[in-house]
C-alpha cells in the first residue's frame, strides 16, 4: 500500500502544498482519494487519473474538500479522459447536498452528483470495504458536522494506515491508530494545544502522544498552517515518542 501527499497545508492552501489531500495506491486496484481541498485536482494530474479514482472524506470543512467541484467538471467534461462510470464516494451524511451546492447554477440550485458518483454515508465505526483496502471511520471531535478520522487497510497484507482528518485531542483517535504502521496526524496548533480552543485541533505534542500510546510505527504530521514552524512542533512531537517522526510535504510517498 502506498500513499502519495497531494497537499497537507493546514486550514488553506500555500505555495507548492494544497489543502488536505491524499491518495491511498494499492496493487491492481483504482485509487482512493481521502479529502480533496483547495490545489488538489491540480497536484492529482500530475501522476493520477482523476476520472478514475474513488473518494473518501474526513470532513466537509473547505479545506479538505473545496476542489470536488472542479473534479466533478473533470470528470464530466474532460474531452478526452472522462470517467468512463461512476466511482464511489464516501463521507458525511449530507456531502452530496453539499457537493451539489458547491457546483449549482443558482442559489436555489443543487447538483446531482449521481452521474459520477455512487455516495454512501460513514457509520462510525463500520468498516467499509473499497477494492484493495478496509476503511473504518472513527468519530472525532471537530467543529465540522460528522467528523471522522479513517483507519485504512490493505486488504491483501493487513497493513494499516491512520488519518486523523481534524481533531480535538479525543480518545478515539486512539482506537483509530492501533499499531497502525502509519499515522498522519493533524498539528494545526504547532507545538502544543496549550492557550487554544479545545475540541478543534491537535498539536504536534498531542500527536507525539497518540502515536506512543497506539504503539505506531512512523508518526507524519500533517495539517500545520503556513504561518506555523513546523520543526518546533516536530520537536514536541519527538519529546513523546520515540519512533520516527516526518514533517508531511506535498509530493512525498510512503509505502508499507
Amino acid at each position: 500500500m502506498k500513499l502519495t501527499i497531494l497537499g497537507c497545508s493546514g486550514s488553506l492552501a500555500a505555495p507548492g502544498n494544497p489543502g488536505s489531500s491524499y491518495v491511498v495506491s494499492t496493487a491492481g486496484n483504482p485509487d482512493v482519494v481521502m479529502d480533496f481541498g483547495p490545489g488538489a485536482l491540480a497536484a492529482m494530474q500530475r501522476d493520477f487519473d482523476p476520472s478514475a479514482a474513488h473518494i473518501v472524506f474526513s470532513h466537509l470543512h473547505a479545506d479538505h474538500c473545496s476542489d470536488v467541484a472542479s473534479l466533478l467538471v473533470w470528470r464530466r467534461y474532460h474531452p478526452t479522459a472522462p470517467a468512463a462510470g461512476r466511482n464511489l464516494m464516501y463521507g458525511p451524511s449530507y456531502a452530496p447536498e453539499h457537493f451539489g451546492r458547491m457546483g449549482s447554477d443558482g442559489p436555489d440550485d443543487i447538483n446531482d452528483i449521481s452521474d459520477t458518483f455512487e455516495f454512501h454515508p460513514w457509520i462510525s465505526g463500520t468498516p467499509v470495504e473499497l477494492e484493495g483496502v478496509i476503511i473504518t471511520p472513527f468519530p472525532v471531535v471537530h467543529p465540522a458536522a460528522e467528523s471522522h478520522a479513517l483507519r485504512v487497510e490493505d486488504k491483501a497484507t493487513g497493513k494499516v494506515i491512520t488519518y486523523t482528518g481534524d481533531s480535538g485531542f479525543t480518545p478515539s483517535l486512539f482506537d483509530a491508530s492501533l499499531n497502525a504502521d502509519l499515522l498522519f496526524c493533524e498539528s494545526a496548533w504547532g507545538p502544543t494545544s496549550e492557550g487554544q480552543p479545545e475540541g478543534m485541533h491537535l498539536s504536534g505534542q498531542d500527536a507525539g502522544r497518540i502515536a506512543r500510546e497506539a504503539r505506531v510505527k512512523t508518526l507524519v504530521l500533517v495539517h500545520i498552517q503556513p504561518w506555523s514552524d513546523k520543526e518546533a512542533a516536530r520537536a514536541a512531537a519527538q519529546a513523546e515518542f520515540d519512533g520516527e517522526v516526518i514533517v508531511g510535504e506535498a509530493g512525498a510517498v510512503f509505502e508499507v
